[in-house]
């Protein structure tokens, strides 16, 4: 029996950025102490992976045709699920009515949580959002929010090249589709107690770090399910980071109509072409996270690299290695509770969270306490 199966496929031609990175991460990683088996609608992506590891079996499968996604898993007994948003929700719904366990990194635009009852009914453990971010500022949030009267939560990350090019200073380490998703969806906010709405890539500000200088930071949809399970904290916000330009950028990409529903095929092929990475090409993953009480100031940084000697990237080691952590946690039995549950119910157990502090610390991945 496969101890467990990640299915990677998205039936578009966008899927080779997740096995490329992220998939191809996750997969290796856990192939080291389990059986893996992986599907993807893109056979050469599949094989690719499979020639770094030959132990993993491949499958060839359209994550949209649910009777297919149910039959393949039957043998396994815990799922990673990591698709484009836009496909995430209803693979969750299908992997959870086949009565699996699974670890979620699709970050679908729905409520998730909404599929709590039908996890509990399926007796099934199913934890989403378990990446870089959302995933390991939750896990915090989560544990602190424990030990202490939380005024204040906010975190600002990105994923870039070492060397930006113009005119967009950027390269995406995953789907553009879920990218251009960050930049469209209006971002929400805990502000004095009251949900605020505000337009994404808005109230941009400059943000110095010592890695890499001068970065831009602008506002996002990222708090998701913490708006619901932390809305007793009054002050919350998520932004992205990225180079100066890029948001202006994306603005006027945004004002043109280039992200409307009649545009954004034809508009995520091209920038699928100008943001992939090359080969080999250097990036890095910056995160800092602030959590603050009366008397308490609680602030983390992390900052990882494209890592030579494994050929990752950064943002697949960083969202890869959180979704395996968190696969081998309901493994090893420290979390057993039924049903839906974001990164900071799981953190609220402080186990849970050394467990997976520890795991990323023993792949590399240091997230410091300031």
């Amino acid at each position: 029996m496969y101890v467990l199966s990640l299915q990677l496929s998205s039936g578009l031609g966008i899927s080779s950025v997740l096995n490329g990175m992220v998939g191809s991460a996750m997969a290796l990683d856990l192939a080291k102490s389990h059986n893996v088996s992986l599907s993807d609608n893109n056979l050469e992506s599949l094989n690719k992976i499979k020639s770094q590891d030959n132990s993993i079996s491949i499958h060839q499968l359209d994550v949209q045709d649910k009777i297919a996604l149910q039959e393949w898993i039957k043998p396994a007994d815990i799922v990673l699920l990591a698709v484009p948003g836009f496909l995430g929700y209803d693979a969750l719904e299908t992997i959870i009515e086949a009565g699996k366990n699974v670890v979620d990194i699709s970050f679908s635009p729905e409520n998730v949580l909404e599929l709590n009852n039908l996890a509990q009914q399926k007796n099934v453990i199913a934890v989403v959002d378990a990446g870089v971010a959302p995933g390991i500022p939750n896990y915090l949030l989560g544990y602190y929010n424990t030990k202490m009267d939380i005024h204040a939560f906010e975190y600002c990350v990105g994923g870039l090249p070492k060397n930006p090019t113009p005119p967009f200073y950027y390269k995406a380490p995953f789907s553009p589709i879920d990218v251009i998703e960050e930049y469209t969806r209006p971002a929400r906010m805990m502000i004095d107690g009251k949900l605020v709405t505000k337009p994404a890539l808005s109230e941009i500000e400059t943000i110095t770090f010592e890695e890499c200088g001068a970065l831009e930071a602008f506002n996002t949809d990222g708090l998701r399910s913490i708006l619901l399970t932390m809305n007793h904290i009054p002050n919350m916000k998520e932004k992205t980071l990225r180079y100066p330009k890029h948001a202006s950028l994306m603005k006027d990409y945004k004002e043109k109509g280039l992200f409307n529903a009649e545009n954004i095929n034809d508009t995520s092929e091209k920038l699928f072409k100008e943001w992939k990475l090359k080969e080999n090409e250097e990036e890095f993953t910056i995160m800092d996270i602030l959590i603050e009480g009366k008397e308490n100031r609680i602030e983390y940084h992390l900052y990882d690299e494209f890592n030579i000697e494994s050929n990752t990237t950064s943002m697949a080691r960083t969202t890869g290695y959180t979704a395996t952590a968190t696969i081998n946690l309901i493994l090893d039995t420290l979390w057993t509770n039924k049903g839906v549950f974001p990164p900071e119910t799981i953190g609220e157990k402080e186990q849970c969270l050394d467990y997976i502090l520890s795991y990323l610390s023993n792949r590399n991945i240091s997230i410091t306490k300031k």
